[in-house]
């Protein structure tokens, strides 16, 4: 399994524009690395991530016939468990093996005054999804989020 931070290397993450929602944008050496950042991408429309300490772990597991749809199934069970759980992650450590991912993400319970939440993200859509390599031979793991 890889272990992923908020700390900047060659995976990253990005929003870009979108009319009604918000997209998001992971980028790493591995889809592992890429599937982390678009999940910290997300956690950035909500607050900033290195507002959040990663101390509590939340286990995660997809399953999905590609990893366009494993990317939507991740980022929605991630939903799920912030919904649920009243967190926000900022760490995650994921393997991913054929179309199934196993995760960790650790975060903590959600702090309205330290956290600041602007929004709330509704769920991870199929518009703009895609996973692929780039000309620069990184992941990019992307789609619009619903808030």
């Amino acid at each position: 399994m890889e272990d992923f931070q908020t700390t900047r290397s060659s995976a990253y993450w990005e929003h870009f524009p979108h009319v009604a929602d918000m997209g998001i944008r992971g980028f790493g050496g591995t889809p592992s690395q890429a599937f982390a950042q678009a999940a910290l991408a997300m956690t950035a429309i909500i607050c900033n991530p290195e507002a959040v300490t990663p101390h509590q772990p939340v286990a995660v597991r997809c399953e999905a016939p590609d990893r366009e749809l494993l990317l939507v199934d991740w980022l929605n069970a991630l939903i799920y468990e912030m919904a649920v759980r009243g967190m926000l992650f900022s760490r995650f450590e994921i393997d991913i093996e054929g179309n199934v991912l196993t995760a960790t993400a650790w975060g903590e319970a959600v702090d309205r005054h330290r956290h600041e939440p602007a929004v709330e993200v509704k769920g991870a859509t199929y518009t703009e999804l895609r996973v692929y390599r780039d000309r620069r031979s990184l992941w990019v793991a992307q789609c619009v989020v619903d808030v």
